[in-house]
C-alpha cells in the first residue's frame, strides 16, 4: 500500500472520527429541551404506568423536545424505555439530552411548592389542592368524606379542614394521600403549641372552635389590624349567650358569595351555620383562616364592644359599638351608604 493510499485512509479515518466524536458529543451535551422557550422551568408529570412513549407525545405536546431522534437514540443506549418511572420532573431551559434523560432513569423527582389559601368549602379545598397531586380530587375526597380517617385526626368529616393550614409547603406529586393528611397532620401539631393551646383554653375554645371562630373574623375583615377586635366581639357575645349574627354564616349557608347586601329573608334559612337562628359556633369553619388569623382569636382584645357594622365610608374597617342603639345608628349610615351605591343585593 503506498504512503499517499496510507495518509489517504488516516485522514478518512480522522475525519469520521471527528466527525462521530463531534455528533455523540452534541446527543450527550448539547441543548436540546426547552432550547425554544424563555428561561422558565418546564415541569413534567409522568403518572404511574407510563410508557417511553407517552413521556416523548408529552414533550412533543408541551414543545419542549427540539430533536426527537437524538433523544430516542441516546435513551436506548442508556436503556431508559424499560426504566421509565414516575413522578415530576423539573427541566431546565436549555437541557442536554443525557443530564435530563439521567434524572428521568434515576426517578430523581423535583418537589413541587404547595400553596393554598382561605377556600370557603370543603369541595373547593378538595378540587383545588387534590388535583394538584398524582393521587387527584378523588382519592382525598374519598379520605376526607371517610369518618374513620377523620377521627384519627381528631376531627369529623365537618371539622376535618381545620387540619389544613393555610400555607406553602414542599411536596412531591407522587406523595400518597394518606402520606398527605400526615404531613398536614404534623403541620398542625407544630402549629398548636402548648402557648396556643393555652391560650384557646382560657378563652373557653377548644382547637377546632378557635379555628371556627377565626373561620368568622377571617370573612368578616382581612385588615390583620382588625381581626383582634372584631374576635373580642365575637368572644363577649359567646360569653354572654347572645348569637353572633354574623352574616358571612348566613352567606355561607346560602352558597351564595356573591352577595353583597343580605336581605331579611335571607337571615331566616333554616341552616346550622345561620347565627342568625342559632346561638353559639356553627358547626364547622366557613374558610380556611390564616393562621395569623387564628392567632388574632386567640389574642383577641379585650373590650365591652357587642356589635360591629362596615364602616359607611367602605374604607375597608368597621365601627364599632358596645349599645343596640348605637349600633343600629351605625346601620343606618351602612344602609343609606348601600342605597347611594345602588347595592341591592
Amino acid at each position: 500500500m503506498s504512503r499517499t493510499i496510507k495518509i489517504g485512509i488516516f485522514l478518512t479515518v480522522s475525519i469520521l472520527l471527528t466527525t462521530f466524536t463531534f455528533y455523540f458529543w452534541q446527543i450527550f451535551k448539547s441543548p436540546n429541551l426547552q432550547v425554544r422557550e424563555g428561561d422558565k422551568t418546564f415541569a413534567l408529570l409522568i403518572p404511574r404506568g407510563s410508557t417511553f412513549e407517552s413521556v416523548i407525545d408529552t414533550l412533543q405536546k408541551h414543545k419542549v423536545l427540539n430533536d426527537e431522534m437524538s433523544f430516542r437514540f441516546l435513551a436506548k443506549l442508556m436503556k431508559y424505555p424499560e426504566l421509565v418511572k414516575e413522578g415530576r420532573y423539573e427541566i431546565r431551559p436549555r437541557a442536554g439530552n443525557r443530564e435530563v434523560l439521567v434524572k428521568l432513569r434515576n426517578g430523581s423527582q423535583d418537589p413541587m411548592m404547595l400553596t393554598f389559601n382561605s377556600m370557603r368549602q370543603k369541595s373547593d379545598l378538595i378540587q383545588r389542592v387534590g388535583s394538584k397531586f398524582a393521587f387527584g380530587s378523588e382519592a382525598l375526597g374519598e379520605l376526607l368524606n371517610d369518618p374513620a380517617t377523620c377521627e384519627k385526626f381528631g376531627f369529623d368529616t365537618t371539622t376535618i379542614v381545620c387540619l389544613f393550614l393555610p400555607n406553602t409547603y414542599e411536596l412531591f406529586w407522587t406523595i400518597k394521600p394518606d402520606a398527605f393528611l400526615e404531613r398536614m397532620g404534623s403541620e398542625y401539631k407544630k402549629f398548636w403549641t402548648p402557648e396556643r393551646q393555652s391560650k384557646a383554653k382560657a378563652l373557653g375554645l377548644t382547637q377546632t372552635q378557635t379555628q371556627v371562630l377565626a373561620s368568622i373574623v377571617a370573612a368578616e375583615t382581612n385588615k390583620r389590624d382588625e381581626q383582634p377586635r372584631v374576635a373580642g366581639v365575637y368572644l363577649n357575645r359567646l360569653k354572654r349567650g347572645i348569637k353572633l349574627e354574623a352574616d358571612p354564616t348566613v352567606i355561607f349557608a346560602l352558597r351564595d358569595f356573591s352577595i353583597r347586601r343580605l336581605l331579611n329573608k335571607q337571615l331566616t334559612i333554616d341552616s346550622p351555620y345561620n347565627t342568625y337562628r342559632y346561638a353559639g359556633l356553627p358547626p364547622g369553619p366557613i374558610n380556611l383562616p390564616a393562621p395569623a388569623t387564628i392567632d388574632a382569636v386567640l389574642n383577641a382584645e379585650q373590650h365591652d364592644y357587642l356589635y360591629f357594622v362596615v364602616d359607611a365610608r367602605f374604607n375597608g374597617y368597621h365601627t364599632f359599638s358596645k349599645t343596640l342603639a348605637e349600633h343600629l345608628a351605625n346601620a343606618r349610615l351602612y344602609q343609606q351608604a348601600l342605597n347611594r351605591m345602588k347595592i341591592m343585593k
